[in-house]
């Protein structure tokens, strides 16, 4: 069942923080950036807003939640009524697809990935934006989920953890950038993973997914 209630009652909150957080929105912009073609044909799922879609050129999203969907309407992107583990997508459409802040919001981690790997062309690869949970930030986070509108429905998951699914979702040759370090530049991007709390992780579609 999508994970909707908190983004149809605080869609506004949810807007606010980008307003509020320009920085760290920023570095992620530049992370995910890293490993977004020009020309190629994107997908986001779990577009929302369009906050991520609309900077990065992607023109199509998934989204559950139709006050967030009208909101990236709102923006020209054609959003269609889906979830992650059942997209409304034809077999083999898409050169990439991106999902950002996503997967701590899906019911199966799995499934969305397979659904990913299926509607990706071939040689497509998938991109995933998150904030690791082993992370400063993503310590934070999970320490003050119960107050928060939206990650108190949340499961948060480590850059190991995903990695893991995605192979077993038929992904692979992975390459990941991070940035937000405690203490540091914001708009610092590095390669790999451990220290920075937003992980972008990149993976082909290489083999047949495992049930």
């Amino acid at each position: 069942m999508a994970k909707i209630t908190p983004f149809e009652d605080f869609s506004e909150i949810y807007d606010d923080w980008f307003e509020k957080h320009t920085d760290k929105y920023a570095a992620e912009l530049l992370a995910l950036k890293c490993f977004v073609p020009a020309n190629a044909y994107g997908l986001e799922v779990g577009v929302g807003s369009g906050k991520f879609a609309d900077p990065l050129g992607i023109k199509i999203g998934v989204e559950p939640s139709p006050k967030m969907a009208d909101k990236a309407r709102k923006l020209g992107i054609q959003v269609l009524s889906g979830i992650a583990e059942d997209l409304p997508i034809q077999n083999s459409t898409f050169d990439f697809v991106l999902m950002v802040t996503t997967i701590c919001f899906v019911d199966d981690l799995k499934k969305s990935f397979q659904e990913a790997f299926r509607v990706l062309k071939k040689d497509g690869f998938i991109l995933i934006g998150f904030i690791d949970k082993d992370s400063e930030l993503g310590q934070v986070y999970r320490a003050n989920k119960v107050k928060s509108h939206f990650y108190n429905i949340a499961e948060f998951f480590s850059t190991q953890e995903v990695l893991a699914c995605l192979k077993e979702s038929g992904f692979g040759n992975f390459e990941t950038k991070q940035t937000i370090f405690p203490g540091k530049d914001t708009q610092r991007i590095e390669d790999g993973f451990g220290t920075g709390s937003f992980v972008v992780i990149k993976g082909f579609k290489i083999n047949k997914a495992s049930k």
